[in-house]
């Protein structure tokens, strides 16, 4: 099932996307809270503005170097534990909505990642346990002022910056993770591609080794690492992360005003 948030005229609502109508079937409340109760109502996707499909309460969890070949491309071999960080909520944005490019920064990236929104609380659980604290995937870019992140030896600040956390366009409940592949694409010229089977520490690896952590609550994202091939973003270049089954989540490049 794929979960949307969406703007129609004056309000925001939640819809099970029907794709074979190209409608949303618009919901009561937040499903994550209030289950799927329909009040009746269709939107046409094509009226329908899509938001970022979750803005974290808490946090935003990203993992650093999960697939080797992006750890060597930085530099570096990948971490034999998560290697765990955080992104502001206030980084989030959604499908279509401008990636701005910081003034303190001539060194702005993409990282195209796949994106698991937590669903339930969460706190020390098992591997094994870690798909019942799943609500589904999204897609996400963890967009990253490179330059800065070098210069600073921590990543708060280049990992931080209002736009820096594109999630969308939809929350998907059931996807099939496996041969499943993810690749970023920047004005038609592709960036990355990846398998997600790739991935150095495996999603319920990743949920559990977090939960050890922080508690994990309901609406908080976990970004689960890039593939190789990170490179610029510059003003009126337009980025497109895909991971089959899921979508894809497109965004405009802008300079600051």
């Amino acid at each position: 099932m794929k979960i949307a948030r969406f703007s129609h005229g004056d309000t925001i609502a939640f819809g099970i996307v029907d794709e074979e109508e190209d409608e949303l079937v618009v919901l009561k409340a937040d499903p994550m809270f209030a289950g799927y109760e329909p009040t009746g109502a269709r939107v046409p996707l094509a009226e329908a503005r899509l938001l970022a499909p979750v803005i974290p309460r808490s946090k935003v969890v990203a993992v650093g170097k999960n697939y080797r070949e992006h750890a060597e491309e930085m530099g570096g071999e990948a971490p034999a534990e998560p290697l765990l960080f955080l992104k502001p909520n206030t980084s989030v944005i959604g499908p279509g909505d401008a990636i701005v490019l910081p003034r303190q920064s001539e060194q702005v990236e993409h990282e195209g990642e796949l994106a698991v929104v937590i669903g339930r609380i969460a706190k020390n659980i098992a591997d094994a346990d870690a798909a019942g604290v799943i609500f589904g995937y999204t897609i996400a870019n963890d967009v990253t002022a490179r330059d800065l992140q070098r210069r600073d030896g921590q990543w708060t600040r280049a990992k931080g910056f209002d736009t820096f956390c594109p999630l969308g366009p939809v929350i998907d409940t059931e996807l099939d993770l496996d041969g499943g592949t993810i690749e970023t694409i920047v004005d038609g010229e592709r960036r990355q591609h990846g398998r997600l089977a790739d991935m150095v520490h495996s999603i319920p690896a990743i949920v559990a080794y977090a939960s050890s952590v922080f508690t994990l609550l309901p609406g908080d994202v976990i970004l689960t690492g890039t593939p190789a091939g990170v490179g610029p973003l510059v003003d009126g270049d337009t980025v497109e992360v895909t991971v089959s089954g899921l979508g894809t989540l497109s965004n405009p490049v802008r300079a600051a005003g």
